[in-house]
């Protein structure tokens, strides 16, 4: 069996960030790479897409969407993989802890397994600026990446071309079972400047 195989999502075009962030350095190392050594440790084979037009050894061309660029990846996975595990390049800051956890969820019986952190803010629902409700916070989770998945699930739930803004939605969507681990703060997602440079006091490394 190919076992456990990782799709690093590096496709996307930085609009918020200024740039394609994914290729830039932190410390001695790109954000994709930083994310890359631990898929790599952590899985039997890794799946890389980036951007149409980019040159980057090995990797895949994306589409215009995140499922997009996610349904070029899967084309290039074994088709006897056992779990798919879905990370975004992004967060360069995943550890293995979390891979493990993901993985163990869905041998544990799930179709889809998602780190989740606590949402600690107040969240007010607005219609333009005005303030029409106040979420229970209790209820709520912040999610993020990797998400792992039963092989054969992800790729049924893509097979119909679906987008939506993470894979779990697109499980959820064909009625999967997803269930939640344990996430990890420290695993910030690369959004603007002020994010790398949160990023590097975390990782411990000079720019």
């Amino acid at each position: 069996m190919a076992g456990v195989w990782a799709i690093v999502l590096a496709a996307g075009s930085g609009n918020r960030y200024g740039g394609l962030k994914q290729f830039e350095l932190l410390g001695d190392k790109r954000v994709l790479d930083w994310s890359l050594d631990v898929a790599r440790a952590a899985c039997d084979g890794v799946v890389v897409v980036v951007p149409a037009g980019v040159d980057e050894p090995g990797a895949v061309p994306g589409g215009a969407t995140r499922s997009e660029s996610v349904r070029a990846g899967l084309a290039e996975v074994p088709p006897d993989a056992e779990i798919v595990v879905v990370h975004d390049a992004a967060r360069p800051l995943a550890g293995a802890g979390i891979y493990d956890r993901v993985v163990a969820a869905i041998r544990a019986g799930g179709d889809a397994a998602i780190p989740v952190v606590a949402v600690t803010d107040t969240i007010k629902r607005v219609e333009g600026s005005i303030v029409v409700g106040t979420l229970d916070r209790t209820t709520l989770v912040a999610v993020q990446t990797p998400q792992a998945f039963r092989a054969g699930v992800l790729r049924k739930a893509h097979a119909g071309g679906a987008e939506a803004t993470d894979d779990a939605a697109l499980v959820e969507a064909i009625g999967g079972t997803v269930v939640t681990v344990e996430g990890d703060r420290r695993n910030l997602k690369l959004t603007t400047r002020n994010d790398a440079t949160l990023a590097l006091v975390l990782l411990g490394v000079q720019q």
